[in-house]
């Protein structure tokens, strides 16, 4: 039996703000969905007790590969350099 072809999903790399100031980077295919986990308390370790979270900015889509290289290459950065890239993307 021949399986069905399904489309590539698309991904999203995102950026949330944490109460506490802080950002968290992740990637999901489902922004809206990703950020109510992380409000419910069900979405990473790290924002469970920085709640509520917002979303700062998002970009995509890319493929699975392609979002998790950028997530990697974003959680290298320091504060100073993805608050000044945020300011750019707000501008």
């Amino acid at each position: 039996m021949i399986a069905a072809l399904q489309a590539p999903k698309s991904w999203i790399v995102y950026i949330l703000k944490c109460r506490d100031g802080s950002l968290y980077c992740g990637i999901t295919t489902d922004l809206a969905r990703r950020v109510a986990q992380h409000n419910a308390g069900k979405g990473a370790k790290y924002t469970r007790a920085r709640r509520p979270v917002t979303t700062a900015c998002f970009r995509g889509p890319f493929t699975r590969s392609r979002a998790a290289k950028i997530e990697y290459g974003i959680k290298r950065l320091d504060r100073a350099t993805k608050l000044r890239a945020l300011a750019k993307l707000a501008s």
